[in-house]
């Protein structure tokens, strides 16, 4: 027919991008008023690593620039891109959290491996996390395996003073809300990273018809990843875009239930933009292309959320 593809995908998106625009602040423009916060209330917005095409050190200055307090990153093994780690770290004044796991299929050797990692993590000489944030278990081990996920980490915690968080992610013991719930009503120290998108993909849903596991979850998290999941995925499109307004908005009426709770006990709260790269990022097919900027997208979660609670 004639038509260059390339030509036909940049002006596709140049088309998109300016019906986008009149959106940009439809989200996080303004927030609920919020009460005086109890002394000792923080709020520590972190970068994900994930996704960058870059060094760790150009991810640090890149986070350092563009406002963030701190970065997480998957525990590296490599000695070598450890000390490049803590020296962009230092250099930055950037605080670190950790995401520490184990991914085998038989429980034992999961388990070795995820207390292996959240040692090292831990017992760096360099500097320590402010938080260890953790994909524990898997989703078809028994209860009772997974359990001695939670047992460790609450009682490292106790030893170290380091927190461990167990994220709700799908493939894993927190994998969704139902699944989650027996976990949370019988075994009250454990603690949460809040990714909520996970539970409303694998319910097909906004989780309408699961409100009390949810406020029990939000009573128990203490680190927020803040994407935007839907009933069909795990990522909208780009939070921007007005198509995702009601998606967006459940979302922050769950966040803004995290941040009131912790301003109420004045304690701190970190959050993760985590906003991913393809195929988490929706693509132009037969191109693998983003239809859009992974890091603009986060920075943009980041200024609304210090626009909405700070």
């Amino acid at each position: 027919m004639g038509y260059n593809r390339r030509h036909f995908i940049g002006n596709s998106l140049a088309v998109t991008t300016a019906l986008l625009l009149p959106a940009l602040n439809l989200f996080g423009s303004s927030g609920p008023v919020s009460d005086q916060p109890e002394k000792g209330f923080a709020l520590k917005i972190m970068a994900p690593y994930w996704g960058f095409d870059g060094s760790i050190t150009d991810f640090c200055k890149k986070a350092k620039n563009d406002g963030y307090d701190g970065i997480e990153i998957l525990w590296p093994s490599d000695h070598i891109r450890q000390k490049e780690l803590f020296t962009a770290l230092k250099e930055y004044q950037l605080a670190a959290g950790f995401l520490c796991r184990g991914d085998e299929p038989i429980p034992e050797h999961n388990f070795m491996t995820f207390k292996k990692v959240i040692a090292e993590a831990t017992a760096n000489k360099y500097q320590q996390p402010l938080y260890i944030n953790v994909h524990s278990g898997r989703d078809f081990f028994t209860y009772e395996q997974n359990k001695q996920f939670i047992d460790f980490t609450v009682q490292y915690s106790k030893k170290t003073g380091v927190p461990v968080y167990h994220e709700t992610h799908r493939s894993r013991m927190l994998y969704s809300a139902p699944a989650a719930l027996p976990y949370l009503q019988r075994n009250p120290e454990l603690r949460l990273t809040l990714d909520i998108s996970h539970w409303c993909n694998v319910s097909e849903s906004l989780l309408e018809d699961q409100p009390a596991t949810v406020e029990l979850a939000i009573s128990r998290t203490d680190h927020v990843h803040s994407r935007v999941g839907h009933a069909e995925g795990p990522q909208v499109s780009d939070p921007r875009a007005p198509e995702w307004k009601a998606e967006v908005a459940a979302h922050f009426a769950w966040w803004d239930k995290v941040v009131a709770l912790k301003k109420k006990q004045g304690k701190m709260l970190t959050m993760l933009t985590e906003f991913g790269p393809p195929s988490y990022m929706p693509t132009i097919p037969f191109t693998n292309r983003p239809v859009a900027d992974q890091w603009e997208i986060n920075v943009y979660m980041m200024n609304a959320w210090k626009k909405r609670y700070l």
